[in-house]
């Protein structure tokens, strides 16, 4: 099966709903931030702030070239993904792309007490959210095959969503293997 990538702002859900897919195709989860991670040998974070976006975009760009020409793997990228058009031609071309669409309102609710995610660590993050959206969602609308509306559902409705467009779409079986 070719790769299965998700897309999507900060805290939408890529990673969990990612892992759920994954165990329930019986495929390999990778998170790309967690390849960066390994490569650079320290949490983003820290390599954001010593080296700068652009330098991270540099490594992240790499590392989506490299997955992206997987397969039999579901792949979860970082929220900034789509922002290098290279990363959305190989995401887009190689892979079967679903971008989990959550509101900067509901991300906020979600992500309020995040220390984590470097481009949220400023004065007003739900501004920071809603700029995000502006500048990206139509970014991943190019880059993505099918749009799930990530507000409010649970995993595994999320999950259910993403293996029913798949199922839809002829990419895996329909029925048995599926949930419920």
């Amino acid at each position: 099966m070719p790769l299965i990538a998700l897309v999507g702002m900060p805290g939408c859900g890529k990673s969990t709903v990612g892992r759920q897919l994954a165990r329930q195709l019986g495929l390999n989860f990778i998170d790309s931030d967690g390849v960066i991670e390994q490569q650079l040998g320290m949490p983003i974070r820290d390599w954001f702030a010593q080296q700068g976006e652009e330098a991270f975009r540099d490594v992240e760009q790499a590392v989506i070239d490299d997955l992206s020409q997987g397969e039999n793997a579901v792949l979860a990228t970082g929220g900034g993904a789509v922002l290098r058009p290279s990363n959305r031609n190989a995401l887009h071309s190689r892979c079967h792309v679903f971008y989990l669409r959550t509101s900067p309102d509901d991300l906020y609710r979600r992500l309020r007490h995040d220390t984590q995610r470097p481009l949220l660590q400023v004065q007003d993050p739900l501004k920071k959210l809603r700029e995000l959206y502006r500048d990206r969602d139509p970014l991943y609308r190019r880059t993505a095959h099918f749009v799930i509306e990530a507000a409010r559902p649970s995993v595994q409705a999320l999950t259910s969503m993403v293996l029913m467009q798949l199922e839809l779409a002829g990419l895996v079986p329909t029925g048995g293997d599926a949930p419920a």
